[in-house]
């Protein structure tokens, strides 16, 4: 039985991970099954993105009993870029643990929901490892340099509120709330926003995080730009906000 499970539905593509006896940790049989599950969700054409893990957990982490070398990071590293650069909303719901590798996965998504149970950590400097530059520079752009400072530097958990409170959780769920009902929930509702005009707000994000103001950059984001002012999306939007209806986007 696979520990990632990939499930499509209503234009919702679903990522679990259940390695409940580990903590939903990854090894590598667990991290090229994600690479598959995202590169499904492409080939399904899912108009969004939902990542949890089962048994109260997230994602511990690494499977540290098969972490011998650089190797592993490497390939993570692919899986990551993979997931960060889908063309559609990705949402990470949290329980539990969300450390080292778990967080990884939720800052390579674009939206975080987790409830109170939720802890997270970099715990690297307890096993002498290091995370490459991508999650040094994602974490203090998400959480603050001063929260990633105490996370890299001290490997010690902070809470969900806390986490919540410097924005690296976007949306803290309700005592009574399944933090996986509310990523659903937000998945149903973006499903129904233009993926074009999403495509292109992930193409601004990304450049500024990266490579603010260079002259590529601004004929990358030019270019979706033009794309979605010249849509079909574009006129349906338009004429739906007339005929005071719901608009049907396509994506094109």
């Amino acid at each position: 039985m696979s520990t990632i499970s990939y499930t499509f539905s209503d234009g919702i593509a679903r990522i679990l991970i259940d390695r409940a006896e580990r903590r939903n940790a990854i090894n590598y049989e667990a991290l090229e099954a994600i690479d598959e599950a995202v590169g499904h969700s492409q080939s399904d054409g899912a108009r969004a993105l939902v990542i949890s893990g089962a048994g109260g957990h997230f994602c511990a982490g690494a499977d540290l009993s098969e972490l011998e070398d650089k190797s592993f990071a490497e390939r993570l590293r692919q899986v990551l870029d993979a997931l960060a650069e889908l063309p559609i909303p990705t949402v990470a719901a949290i329980s539990g643990s969300c450390m080292g590798l778990g967080m990884q996965l939720a800052m390579a998504c674009d939206l975080r929901v987790a409830d109170l149970s939720g802890r997270f950590a970099v715990p690297v400097s307890k096993l002498g490892l290091m995370v490459d530059f991508w999650t040094v520079r994602k974490l203090a752009q998400l959480a603050g340099h001063s929260t990633a400072r105490q996370l890299l530097i001290t490997a010690a958990p902070i809470t969900a509120e806390r986490a919540h409170q410097v924005g690296f959780i976007q949306i803290l769920a309700a005592d009574d709330v399944d933090p996986l009902a509310e990523a659903l929930s937000v998945a149903g509702s973006v499903v129904q926003l233009a993926p074009l005009s999403i495509l292109g707000s992930k193409i601004g994000l990304e450049l500024v995080e990266q490579d603010p103001g260079s002259a590529q950059s601004e004929a990358r984001y030019g270019s979706a730009f033009d794309a979605a002012w010249a849509s079909a999306d574009l006129v349906e939007g338009r004429l739906a906000f007339i005929e005071r209806r719901r608009p049907e986007f396509k994506g094109n």
